[in-house]
């Protein structure tokens, strides 16, 4: 069973397939996997952020595995995640095994997390 998710570069252009939930992702070959730590920035979908780039996921704590070298230390790779203002909450409760985000980019502003505005 596999813990965490595979992390993989993503260009423009690149062949998308349909996965079994109906939504078009890369089509890339299992072993192009990366480690996170040898990436630039990763695009992390949410389902809702705090004005401190704080995110939640869908409780499977799949990102905060796979990033958690990104609690002691800073970027690269940059954290962002991708989503909508209706989704911005006054405050979510911190875990001590969350991994906050340095930025949320939504279709109204770009949201910087306290640690680097």
């Amino acid at each position: 069973m596999q813990t965490t998710p595979p992390l993989r570069a993503v260009a423009p252009g690149d062949p998308l397939v349909t996965n079994r939930f109906g939504i078009p992702e890369p089509d890339i070959d299992p072993d192009a996997a990366l480690p996170a730590s040898e990436m630039a920035m990763l695009v992390l979908p949410l389902v809702g952020f705090d004005g401190r780039c704080n995110r939640l996921g869908m409780g499977g704590g799949w990102y905060d595995r796979s990033l958690a070298f990104r609690r002691d230390t800073s970027a690269p790779p940059w954290l962002v995640g991708a989503g909508f203002d209706v989704q911005r909450v006054e405050a979510l409760q911190h875990e001590a095994w969350d991994v906050p985000l340095d930025a949320v980019c939504s279709e109204v502003a770009t949201h910087l997390a306290e640690h680097i505005a």
